[in-house]
């Protein structure tokens, strides 16, 4: 799980509901300097989407996003300096309505090195294994579900209660601190025993009403815009996680780029299909030039312009009329359909 990191070193306190993540032999990853951490997270292969940008920086032309996102309501004010957007590819490994581990099973990257492999959802049970040996991140993890333990793990200032079950390269449970994604848990993945990722059904209505709440939440004015800040309700203030939270994926939200390429929140729809509630998504380039906007409606029979919600550098949120993905606008948005619409 990655998160902005503040500057301090690793706390290795314990506590009755705080855990350390333990290494091999039942000992404690030692304590690393966070500019090792972070020279260490830069190096590692690009999995899914590359960019480097400083995390903060507004006025952007499309407002941007933020390419690491804090994890978990008790990081809400961490800060990041200069980060890589890392975004975990989810890949349906099998459908229909069989059990947890038919469901769903997706591949993630990681970082870091030597992390335990499990027994049970439980990080003081047997090691059966390792990932990440000899290299930070060598291994991608194939996961089928996840479980909600009630135990806060953490290193350095990423937290999780959350381990998933994974199938690949080793079978057993493995905290998803140690998954590279912004999330404190695995997106789309089933959480046994907790609640579900978002399923088909919802209302389209329901989350334009969501996005407008962030017009006037700021005592009667829009949110102010930035990829560093997360809102009094957990998301972050730049546009993936104001759409987050228009959606209701956990907080703080997914990335641009996840919104676009993760089969279990959206799939690719025609311009002439757009619905209210869809999306207009700009995933190329990096974090200071994706972006992502909410369409509402068409302006006219010509389909030349539409009114989107979209919380963008400079401004905040807001509620205007757009070209972009049309004919004259920039080409670079492609339409998208949020899955738990069902159609």
């Amino acid at each position: 799980m990655r998160e902005n990191r503040t500057t301090h070193t690793t706390d290795t306190t314990r506590s009755t509901d705080t855990l350390e993540v333990t290494g091999g032999g039942g000992g404690a990853h030692r304590a690393r300097s966070p500019f090792r951490r972070t020279m260490l997270r830069k190096v590692l292969p690009a999995v899914a989407a590359a960019g480097i940008g400083v995390a903060g920086f507004a006025g952007l032309a499309h407002g941007g996003e933020a390419s690491d996102a804090t994890a978990g309501g008790g990081h809400a004010a961490a800060r990041t300096t200069l980060s890589r957007d890392s975004t975990a590819t989810v890949t349906t490994r099998a459908a229909g309505t069989g059990s947890l581990r038919e469901a769903a099973a997706a591949d993630f990257p990681t970082w870091g090195t030597r992390w335990v492999v499990h027994a049970t959802a439980d990080i003081n049970s047997p090691s059966v294994g390792m990932i990440n040996k000899s290299a930070p991140g060598q291994d991608r993890i194939t996961a089928d579900y996840q479980v909600d333990t009630g135990h806060k793990v953490c290193e350095g200032s990423a937290c999780s209660t959350f381990m998933a079950h994974i199938t690949g390269p080793v079978t057993g449970f493995l905290s998803v601190v140690a998954v590279d994604i912004p999330e404190d848990r695995l997106p789309g993945i089933p959480v046994k025993g907790g609640p579900q990722p978002p399923q088909p059904g919802g209302s389209r209505q329901e989350m334009l009403n969501r996005a407008a709440t962030w017009l006037t939440a700021n005592n009667g004015a829009q949110v102010p815009y930035s990829q560093a800040e997360v809102w009094k309700d957990g998301y972050r203030q730049d546009c993936s996680g104001y759409v987050s939270m228009a959606l209701g994926l956990p907080t703080p939200g997914t990335n641009t780029v996840g919104l676009a390429t993760n089969r279990a929140l959206t799939r690719p729809i025609s311009v002439g299909e757009l619905a209210p509630g869809d999306l207009l998504i700009d995933a190329a380039g990096d974090n200071n030039t994706r972006h992502v906007v909410i369409f509402e409606k068409w302006n006219n029979d010509a389909h030349s312009s539409y009114t989107a919600y979209e919380q963008r550098g400079g401004h905040g949120t807001d509620h205007r009329t757009l070209t972009y993905g049309l004919p004259g606008g920039d080409a670079e948005f492609k339409p998208y359909r949020p899955v738990k619409f069902g159609d």
